[in-house]
């Protein structure tokens, strides 16, 4: 199906997801808090994970309204990491507007990402059960760990894809894995069909998160609410950096190393002369062709679905895997 088609089978979803989300928001009593959280919430997300879990649950033959509750869980894990990282990197805006940091202050911006946090563990708990409260405490230990592993490479500017792979396993493709496993054991799916959508899961993910390193570089700001080269100017080495600077010569090496050692000012100056280095080095292209790769690894993992069987629910998460290759925003 195409992106068109797609968008309009999800839609629904998105619409079920958002409404059991103000459903159970309603049960804060603080006003600023609230205020806080739906702003937060309810701000442009994709709603990607919490689509991912229903979608498991569903090719595994289970579709309920305790589904929707579970899975609800992932987007406000999701909402609370990304309230974390904005305190973290002091970012002014998220998805084109003010950041809730730089609207409410740090101190309400973390406890905002608690409270998330801790409602998304309480429904986790009362929906799936021991076996998903092991898996997602263990989720989002590794996420810290990977924040901790970037900022400990943050001045390292000789990353190798490794190192890479490493910061957005834990950081990105975790959850989405976890989104989709936890769907599967709430389905009470085999274990087989679990490690499946496990996998199916972290490849998606890991290919979501390139994509996301290509539009810093190439995407339209109107598009994706960020603006173009902040990886850049944050000296965050993503994979198609790494690829050019892997074939660079030494002193166009020396230069971008120099960049990144020098003033912010600098960098954003240099953004085009960096981009145009990148694709000399068809960085963006080798980047991409990745992506592609780990897709293609995802959609493998659906094939222990027949389609007879999954009916259109894998021909959706199939779609989903290719839009994510194609997306803008």
């Amino acid at each position: 199906m195409n992106r068109e088609e797609l968008l309009a089978l999800l839609k629904p979803e998105i619409t079920r997801i958002d409404q059991t989300m103000r459903n159970d928001l309603a049960v804060i009593n603080n006003t600023l808090l609230a205020e806080i959280v739906h702003y937060a919430s309810f701000s442009g997300g994709k709603r990607i994970r919490p689509l991912l879990c229903v979608l498991s649950a569903r090719i595994c033959n289970r579709d309920d309204d305790d589904l929707y509750q579970l899975a609800i869980a992932f987007e406000y894990l999701h909402a609370a990491t990304l309230l974390h990282d904005d305190v973290i990197d002091h970012a002014d805006t998220r998805r084109g507007q003010p950041s809730v940091n730089s609207v409410w202050g740090i101190s309400a911006a973390i406890l905002a990402g608690d409270f998330l946090h801790a409602r998304a563990m309480f429904l986790f708990g009362l929906q799936c059960k021991s076996r998903c409260l092991e898996l997602i405490s263990h989720t989002t230990g590794a996420m810290v760990e990977g924040e901790l592993l970037q900022m400990a490479n943050a001045r390292n500017f000789n990353q190798s894809e490794d190192d890479y792979f490493q910061v957005i396993n834990n950081k990105s493709a975790l959850l989405i894995a976890s989104a989709c496993e936890t769907g599967a054991i709430f389905a009470r799916a085999g274990e087989e069909r679990i490690t499946a959508l496990r996998s199916y899961g972290a490849n998606l993910g890991t290919a979501f998160q390139i994509i996301d390193d290509l539009l810093d570089y190439q995407g339209d700001p109107q598009q994706t609410g960020k603006v173009v080269g902040n990886d850049f100017c944050e000296c965050k080495m993503t994979l198609p950096l790494i690829h050019a600077l892997g074939r660079a010569t030494g002193k166009e090496q020396d230069r971008v190393l120099g960049l990144l050692a020098g003033p912010v000012e600098e960098r954003r100056r240099a953004l085009a002369e960096i981009r145009e280095l990148i694709n000399k080095y068809q960085g963006f292209a080798r980047a991409r062709q990745q992506a592609g790769q780990y897709i293609e690894r995802a959609l493998t993992e659906l094939e222990i679905f027949s389609s007879a069987e999954a009916g259109p629910v894998k021909k959706i998460l199939t779609s989903l895997g290719r839009y994510i290759l194609t997306r803008e925003k």
